[in-house]
């Protein structure tokens, strides 16, 4: 019986392991998604737009960028940064956790640039953001941030990557074959792009 319970026990804890990983796989590919979202041009180009004068309540036409669309997508890229360093915490993976720790470094080492924003980093590693900050911020310092391949969001992004990657492997076991079934990075791929 004392057996019996302990092979239990071994299942259930495997089986929470897995939940664990395929939590934090689908997180670091979210996160991934969210910060490439930053890197994209199209987001950075000036559109038409129309602006509505709040005294005279006269409409005109002028050239600027699509604060609403940015700050949706800065948003978005908080969000799932702290969702991801909140699960990467929980992990049992050291590589998991070596790349976390990688990437809350890589978000300290900006956090002068990030503050001139609107983003600060607080309790637990965790970003905040000010909107209005945001909205007020030169154009220049969030493209130095968030565009290029050497940008604040493609470090992150590249981390979210191998965050994904150490969390579909420490959850993977080989088959009786010889095999290594990693079952998990196929069935949460597919789930990803379903939310997304």
């Amino acid at each position: 019986a004392y057996y019996a319970q302990e092979d239990t026990q071994k299942v259930s804890s495997n089986k929470d392991s897995v939940q664990k990983s395929t939590m934090i796989k689908s997180g670091a590919d979210a996160l991934k998604k969210s910060a490439d979202a930053l890197m994209n041009d199209s987001l950075w180009e000036k559109k038409k737009v129309t602006k509505k004068d709040e005294t005279t309540g006269e409409e005109s036409e002028i050239e600027d960028y699509d604060w609403d669309k940015i700050t949706k997508a800065v948003k978005a890229f908080i969000s799932d940064y702290n969702d991801v360093i909140e699960q990467a915490g929980e992990s049992n993976s050291k590589e998991v956790l070596r790349n976390a720790v990688w990437m809350t470094g890589t978000t300290e080492a900006n956090e002068n640039v990030l503050s001139k924003i609107g983003i600060t980093v607080g309790k637990g590693n965790k970003m905040e953001l000010d909107d209005e900050k945001l909205k007020k911020a030169h154009i220049g310092t969030l493209k130095t941030l968030f565009t290029g391949h050497n940008s604040f969001a493609s470090k992150v992004s590249m981390k979210a990557n191998s965050i994904s990657n150490a969390a579909a492997w420490s959850s993977g076991t080989y088959k009786s074959n010889g095999t290594y079934n990693n079952s998990l990075s196929e069935l949460v791929s597919g789930k990803v792009d379903e939310e997304v």
